[in-house]
């Protein structure tokens, strides 16, 4: 079984401008993108960064300066 070519990108590509057309295309491409990176982060899992209540963090000693 081959994998995509070239002509299947730009027949797919065609097919998705004739059915969205130009006006809808940025949308749904940003809303796609969207989409891709919250799973992403979701999959990933809780980070280091995202506030108190992580593992690991020791809240209870000042910053130091």
């Amino acid at each position: 079984m081959a994998g995509l070519t070239p002509w299947h990108l730009l027949l797919l590509l065609v097919i998705v401008l004739l059915v969205l057309g130009p006006g809808k295309l940025p949308e749904t491409g940003e809303a796609i993108g969207k989409a891709i990176r919250s799973f992403r982060e979701a999959a990933e899992g809780p980070k280091a960064s995202d506030g108190p209540g992580v593992a690991g963090r020791n809240d209870t000693q000042p910053p130091a300066a």
